[in-house]
C-alpha cells in the first residue's frame, strides 16, 4: 500500500470532517510497549562497531550525541513525567543507541530546528540528526544521509470554516505558511508559485499565524500535519490529500561519514525482523487508526 494511500486512510480514521472542532486528544502512546520493544532492540558485537569509524568514536565516548526534537506527538514527544522521548524516530534513535553502546538511554539530545540541521552536524556538535528530516540534494551537499527509513509527501492545513481552500490547487493568491529551511518553499514553488509564502522559523510559529488568521493556509510534510492533528490542534483540517513527490526522511550524518552504510545495515536489519513495523504501529498507527502497516523504503 502507498504511503498516500494510508495517509489518506489515516486522515479519514482521524475523521476529518468540514467545520467545526475536527480533532480530539490523539490517543496517547502506549509507553510500556514502547519502552519493552526498545528494550528488546540488538546489540553490536565488537566486530561490527570496530567496523565503523562513527560507530567506534561513539563507542569510546560513551554517548551518542543526538540532534532531534521533543514536540512531534507521533515522531518524537518528551513525557516530562517520566522524561522520556518516545516517537517512530525517537524509537529508532534509541535502538541505534542500544545497538552501539548496549543502553538506549545513553544518548546526550541537543534540540535542533529545520535551519539548524545541518549547522550541527558540521561543527560536530551532534553524531547524528534525527528529525523528520527530509532528503534533498543541496542538504546532501553538506551532510550526509542514511536511509530512507520513512517517507511522506506535502499536504495543506486551513481553518475548518474554511470553504475556498480543498487543495492546493486553491492556494493561488492566498497567504500560505510553510517552515523555512524546509521543503515547503520549494513544493510551493512548484505547486502553487501564485501562492504569497511567509516562512516562519519554526512549526509552531506557522500554526499560530493560520490560527491567529494572518495566513489562509499552512503547506508542510503531511505526515507533521496528522502530528498537530494528533496533538488536539482544533478549528482546523487538512485540505485534500497529500501531494507532489514523495518525501524521504534520513538519518542525518556529517559529511562522508562511514556511519551511513553502518545505520543503513541496522536499519535492514530492523525491517527485516519485524522491529520497524511494530515500532511503526505503537507510534503512528494504533494512534491514529492506521491499520495497514506501509512498506519501509528501499535503504541502498
Amino acid at each position: 500500500m502507498s504511503i498516500k494511500s494510508i495517509l489518506k486512510s489515516t486522515a479519514v480514521a482521524l475523521a476529518v470532517v468540514t467545520g467545526g472542532p475536527l480533532f480530539a486528544q490523539g490517543t496517547p502512546i502506549d509507553a510500556a510497549a514502547f519502552d519493552a520493544l526498545v528494550a528488546q532492540g540488538p546489540v553490536a558485537d565488537e566486530a561490527t562497531i570496530a567496523s565503523s569509524a562513527w560507530a567506534s568514536k561513539i563507542k569510546k565516548a560513551g554517548t551518542l550525541r543526538l540532534g532531534g526534537v521533543q514536540t512531534s506527538n507521533l515522531f518524537s514527544l518528551l513525557n516530562e513525567k517520566d522524561g522520556k522521548m518516545r516517537g517512530f524516530d525517537a524509537g529508532l534513535s534509541q535502538l541505534i543507541t542500544r545497538y552501539i553502546l548496549g543502553d538506549a538511554a545513553k544518548y546526550q539530545f541537543a534540540q535542533v530546528t529545520s535551519s539548524t540541521r545541518e549547522q550541527v552536524l558540521i561543527n560536530d556538535q551532534v553524531d547524528m540528526v534525527f528529525a523528520t528530516y527530509s532528503i534533498t540534494p543541496a542538504r546532501a551537499e553538506k551532510i550526509s544521509f542514511a536511509g530512507p527509513y520513512y517517507t511522506s509527501q506535502a499536504g495543506v492545513l486551513v481553518k475548518a470554516n474554511n470553504k475556498t481552500i480543498q487543495s492546493y490547487n486553491d492556494l493561488s493568491g492566498k497567504k500560505v505558511a510553510t517552515q523555512a529551511g524546509s521543503t515547503g518553499p520549494a513544493i510551493l514553488a512548484q505547486y502553487a508559485p501564485k501562492a504569497g509564502v511567509q516562512e516562519f522559523q519554526t512549526h509552531q510559529e506557522a500554526l499560530d499565524a493560520l490560527r491567529q488568521g494572518r495566513v489562509d493556509a499552512y503547506v508542510t510534510d503531511y505526515t507533521l500535519l496528522l502530528n498537530a492533528l494528533s496533538l488536539g490542534v482544533r478549528n482546523a483540517r487538512l485540505a485534500g490529500v497529500p501531494f507532489g513527490s514523495q518525501d524521504p526522511y534520513g538519518v542525518g550524518l556529517p559529511k562522508g561519514s562511514d556511519g551511513v552504510a553502518f545505520i543503513n545495515a541496522f536499519l535492514k536489519k530492523l525491517e527485516a525482523d519485524g522491529t520497524w513495523a511494530k515500532l511503526w504501529t505503537l507510534s503512528i498507527g494504533q494512534r491514529t487508526g492506521s491499520t495497514a502497516v506501509p512498506a519501509p523504503p528501499a535503504i541502498p
